[in-house]
């Protein structure tokens, strides 16, 4: 290998050392971004419910909690203290629940808006329908019963002229008693008309109700259309309660239509949102909290950056003391971390060589694959070839004891 191929491989390393802890770095403002917009969507809720710099704070604790829980759920064991596990689990779990449920809130309200809209505007159009049929029913019985009246009054001033009229038999003609039903027949007709023309006028504002349902249902945003049918129904409203009074029939109950500003509020955030739940709306609210989660847990980590002349040192320095070198299925180089029997037998103590690989693996250069065996990352091969490059180069009879095993695997990695 030449040496221009050689510092070509050196850098291509670096560089994507280098990649790999930028985004890293990176991910730091993504989870304070991530953070900003999730404790948007809580304040907003909160904000329903306490005053705005109150909801403020709470909303800067619930998000730091997150955050703060993550990052130590990361760096603990249960094993080691369960109590203190449990509590830093139970605060998370409280914070995400609170920061979901506002964020649900937030996204159900502004994808079911129109949805709201329409539901309100059916209730509406459904409530004066159903008026204007008890109104119209209401007409419908007041003039059959006066036009029953006129028609009795009628009859009985026809029999009191032709004399048939029962109690008064054989007096014929205009008398009296005919002057009196006909009187009442006049009375009767009189109101009759008197009923048609209020009939008339009540025609007129169930005519100008529907016009302003029809406008009002093709324009739900319009806070100019559904004025015209407040307007409209009171003075429909009005005409009907005139039309009892005179008549003297209880008036027909009027649902209550308030302002458009009540018409277009917004919902509140409360247990109901959860009734008809969006599971789509719900998947979009959990998954800015799954994000924080996930990049705030892998924040614990060290970024895998580029090793340091020492740190390389210590790494070749600890992994040439491990003989058990193998290749496994993916063409990487594994060996086995334990002590062999012969070790155990002399008690060998092995602190050194296993600091070396927690640091390997901490640092991302290795993988652990069991309890027992752990493997090379592709980024450590350029680093061993480079020390053992230069140990040759400096002493050509001086070999480790896996020196076979490591020149192998770094031919087919095609670093050697």
């Amino acid at each position: 290998m030449t040496a221009s191929t050689w510092r070509i491989g050196q850098w291509l390393n670096a560089v994507q050392s280098t990649f790999v802890g930028l985004l890293r770095i990176l991910s730091i403002p993504i989870v304070l971004s991530l953070s900003v917009a999730e404790g948007y969507n809580t304040c907003y809720g909160l904000s329903y419910f306490i005053p705005q710099w109150i909801a403020l704070i709470m909303t800067i604790a619930v998000q730091s909690m997150i955050v703060i829980c993550t990052l130590e759920l990361a760096g603990m064991r249960w094993r080691a203290n369960p109590m203190r596990y449990l509590s830093v689990l139970l605060s998370l779990l409280v914070a995400l629940i609170v920061s979901i449920s506002f964020a649900y809130f937030r996204f159900y309200e502004f994808s079911q808006r129109d949805a709201i809209l329409l539901e309100r505007q059916t209730g509406i159009v459904l409530d004066a329908n159903r008026y204007i049929e008890d109104l119209v029913g209401l007409k419908s019985r007041l003039i059959a019963a006066q036009q029953k009246r006129v028609e009795l009054a009628s009859d009985d001033a026809t029999r009191a002229y032709l004399g048939t009229h029962p109690g008064m038999q054989g007096q014929i003609g205009k008398g009296k008693v005919w002057g009196f039903y006909n009187e009442i027949l006049q009375n009767e007709e009189a109101k009759l008309k008197q009923l048609n023309g209020h009939s008339e006028a009540l025609e007129k504002r169930l005519s100008e109700v529907r016009s302003a349902l029809q406008e009002f249902l093709l324009m739900v945003n319009d806070a100019a259309a559904y004025e015209r049918l407040i307007r409209t129904f009171q003075d429909l409203q009005g005409e009907a309660e005139i039309l009892a009074s005179n008549y003297g029939t209880l008036p027909i109950e009027a649902p209550r239509f308030g302002s458009y500003a009540e018409f277009s509020l917004g919902i509140t955030p409360s247990f109901a949102m959860w009734k008809n739940i969006s599971w789509f709306t719900l998947a979009l609210a959990a998954m800015v909290d799954f994000f924080i989660l996930f990049l705030s847990y892998r924040l614990e980590s060290t970024a895998p950056g580029p090793l340091s002349e020492d740190e390389k040192e210590l790494a070749y320095l600890g992994l040439r003391q491990f003989g058990e070198f193998t290749i496994n299925e993916n063409d990487e180089l594994e060996f086995v971390i334990e002590k062999t029997e012969l070790e155990r037998a002399r008690r060998y103590s092995d602190w050194s060589r296993m600091f070396s690989v927690a640091f390997l693996l901490n640092r991302g250069y290795l993988r652990k694959i069991n309890d027992k065996s752990v493997e090379f990352a592709p980024n450590l091969y350029p680093i061993i070839a480079e020390r053992l490059k230069r140990r040759q180069t400096a002493n050509p009879t001086e070999q480790p004891a896996n020196q076979n095993e490591l020149n192998d695997i770094l031919k087919r990695k095609g670093y050697v």
